[in-house]
Parts: structure tokens; C-alpha cells; sequence
């Protein structure tokens, strides 16, 4: 019988967070700090106004690019939040979550071969989208040094004849680095010089605790190489409700319309009618989210100091990204023997590249007293470590 299946689909690796998930699922009392979703409910404005669309029966397709009320709502967010214009018309996409918007940019603008820049570590999905869209991942190696910032010159040392397109991952998932105005004014340099383009996630915009976010976008001559990526679930607490939307020139959002045409028809239809409450009404849910995440990130790195953990502080997210290397094990056989040990699922840094070896990723979407109680346990696990070293 032939093989069924692509080689490219085969060679492609299984996400790694996900198995600490579904080790902690079957796992009494254990406590998981390995998922990157809000604690919080989507607030109830928004889930009445959900609630509200289904009562009325708008249970039918949008247009295929999404409601035009929802379009007008993100184009005037942008303008308030980045500075940056939309025309919602043409230069808008709604997808399904932030993830739709990364496969369908890269799709539509890699041909067989073109370089893609990913910044690592970063989010699992860059690199195999990259590789189903044809395109040839490039990893740069992000340090520990530099917060794990892009610089301007690992950007230059990364580019060749071939490259086209650079993620650019910020505020970042795993590491909570942020890139502010001077770092973004340096690598813009080098995007324009070389002429490449830029695919920017910023699905943790709302998300910084170090002034306000500034997109590549706004900066001179970024708007029209750029594909900006952002969506609901972070911000508003709205996982589940799989809504993204992908902004850029009209050049490329009426092809990347394409193929979320024939492959998505649109996006769901009542987690729009509730995004557009969320984008009209909730600055305030997003104010009081981020503060609690930012007394939770305080609260870690108070502790990481306390038990000599090395952690660089990070100003984006809700992720740590400690230091383990002082114990002479690998990302992920730290975090098994903790899962064994202590029943507290973290993600190994590998999880999100190879530079990630010797970090574990931590989320602190979680409740404080969940946050206390894992720390507790972390502290044991790590003083039982210090002593076996000590033993020889």
C-alpha cells in the first residue's frame, strides 16, 4: 500500500507543551503552571453580548473577511493604541485566533525556498508554518545577555540573498521580553536596508508592564512591510472564542483573504458580535487583567531572588523564564523529575527552540495562591537539588 502521508507533515515535530498538559491532567493534586491561557473569565459583557447575538439568531456566515462593525472597531483600536491606520475595508482580515493570521501570511507570501527569520526562543508555531508554506526557517539564537532582545546586529548576521520574511515575536512567548522604541528604530533599520519583510505578533500587546507597547508598524517605513498579527484571546481573556485578525497592505491581506476563503469560509460568528463589545467596552477589563498579571510577575521574581533562582526580569506576557543551568540537568529532565517529585508542570525552554536548553518556561496565568503553592513546592525541589550536589 503507498504511504498516505507527506514526508514534510512527518518530519514536522509535535508540539511540546502540550505533553506536560496532558501528563498534569491525569496527575492528582498536581498544580500546572505550563499553559499560556488566562485564569480569568471572559468578562461578562462580553460573554452577554455573545449570549445576546445567539438569542437573536446570528448564527449564520459573515463575510468572509469578517463583520464589517468588527473591522471598524479594530481599525479604530489600532489608531488608539499603536497610532497606525487601517483601512478596514482592505487592509483587515478576521481570522480564527492569532495562529490562522501566522499560517496564511507566511502561505501567501513564501515561495519554495525564501528564508524566514525566526527569533528563537519564541512561539512553537513559527517554524512549522514556515516549513508547510515551503519556506526555510533560519533560527537566530536570542541571549540571556541582551534580555533576549532582537539585536540589530543578529539580524544583520542572519540575513542573506535569500531571506524574506523575519518574525518578529513581541512581547515574546516564552521569555516575556519586550523590544521598546530604540530597539525596534535599530532592526527597522536593517529591515529596509535589506528589503525584507516582517511578520509582527503582537498578540501580547496589551501585555507590558514597562510603558506603553510600540508596534513596528508605526515606525517610518515599517507599515508597508509589515504584517501585523493580534487577536482576542490574551487580552480579553477569550481563548476559546478562536478569533484573531491579521492587519496589513492591501497587496497581501486580498491574498491571504484567498486562502482563508476556501479554507475557513469566516471566522465564527458569535465570537465576533462579542469581540466587538470587547473592542468598544473593555479597556477596563484589560487594565485590571494586566495588573494582576503584573503583582503576580512582581510576586515571582520576589521569590526567584529569595531562593537564588536566576531569572532576568521580564516586562511582557505572563512568562518567567528561570535559569536552570546551575544544576547540571537538561530543560527537560528538570522539569519530569519535578513533575514526578514535587506534581508541578513547567514547560522546558526547549519546548521553544534549542537556545532554550537550561530555561524552564513559566506561566503565571494562574491564581496567586496556585502561584504561592507552586513556588513552595520549587523551593523544596530545588534546595533538595543544591544539597545532592553538595553530596557529590
Amino acid at each position: 500500500m503507498r504511504n498516505p502521508l507527506s514526508d514534510v507533515i512527518v518530519n514536522v515535530k509535535p508540539s511540546g507543551i502540550r505533553k506536560f498538559f496532558d501528563l498534569v491532567s491525569e496527575m492528582k493534586d498536581a498544580i500546572s503552571l505550563g499553559v499560556g491561557e488566562p485564569d480569568f473569565d471572559t468578562p461578562w459583557h462580553v460573554r452577554d453580548e455573545g449570549i445576546y447575538s445567539l438569542e437573536k439568531g446570528r448564527t449564520f456566515y459573515t463575510s468572509n473577511a469578517g463583520l464589517k462593525e468588527l473591522k471598524d472597531e479594530i481599525s479604530a483600536y489600532l489608531k488608539r493604541r499603536i497610532q497606525v491606520e487601517y483601512d478596514p475595508a482592505k487592509e483587515i482580515l478576521v481570522t480564527v485566533g492569532g495562529s490562522e493570521g501566522i499560517d496564511i501570511a507566511m502561505r501567501t507570501m513564501l515561495n519554495p525556498g525564501d528564508e524566514v527569520l525566526i527569533p528563537q526562543p519564541s512561539y512553537v508555531s513559527y517554524e512549522p508554518c514556515a516549513v508547510l508554506a515551503g519556506g526555510t526557517p533560519v533560527i537566530i539564537e536570542l541571549k540571556e545577555e541582551n534580555e533576549f532582545r532582537l539585536t540589530a546586529q543578529e539580524l544583520l548576521d542572519a540575513v542573506t540573498e535569500k531571506t524574506k520574511l523575519l518574525v518578529l515575536p513581541f512581547p515574546n512567548n516564552p521569555t516575556g521580553a519586550i523590544m521598546e522604541r530604540e530597539d525596534l528604530e535599530a532592526i527597522a533599520n536593517v529591515i529596509i536596508e535589506k528589503d525584507i519583510f516582517v511578520l509582527s505578533d503582537e498578540i501580547y500587546s496589551e501585555l507590558s508592564y514597562k510603558g506603553d507597547h510600540v508596534s513596528i508598524t508605526s515606525l517610518p517605513g515599517m507599515r508597508e512591510r509589515t504584517i501585523l498579527i493580534n487577536g482576542f484571546s490574551k487580552a480579553y481573556a477569550m481563548t476559546g472564542w478562536r478569533l484573531g485578525y491579521a492587519c496589513g497592505p492591501k497587496k497581501i491581506i486580498e491574498q491571504m483573504f484567498k486562502i482563508h476563503q476556501f479554507a475557513i469560509m469566516c471566522a465564527p460568528t458569535t465570537s465576533q458580535y462579542a469581540a466587538v463589545e470587547a473592542m468598544k467596552n473593555g479597556d477596563e477589563d484589560v487594565a485590571r487583567m494586566r495588573e494582576a498579571y503584573d503583582q503576580r510577575r512582581r510576586y515571582l521574581m520576589h521569590a526567584f531572588k529569595e531562593m537564588g533562582l536566576q531569572c532576568f526580569e521580564p516586562y511582557g506576557a505572563f512568562y518567567v523564564f528561570p535559569c536552570i543551568k546551575e544544576f547540571g540537568m537538561t530543560s527537560d529532565a528538570f522539569a519530569n523529575r519535578f513533575l514526578e517529585e514535587e506534581k508541578v508542570a513547567v514547560v522546558p525552554g526547549t519546548a521553544f527552540g534549542d537556545c532554550g536548553e537550561g530555561f524552564l518556561r513559566i506561566s503565571y496565568a494562574y491564581s496567586l495562591e496556585n502561584l504561592k503553592i507552586a513556588l513552595e513546592r520549587l523551593q523544596r525541589f530545588i534546595e533538595r537539588l543544591r544539597e545532592e550536589q553538595k553530596r557529590g
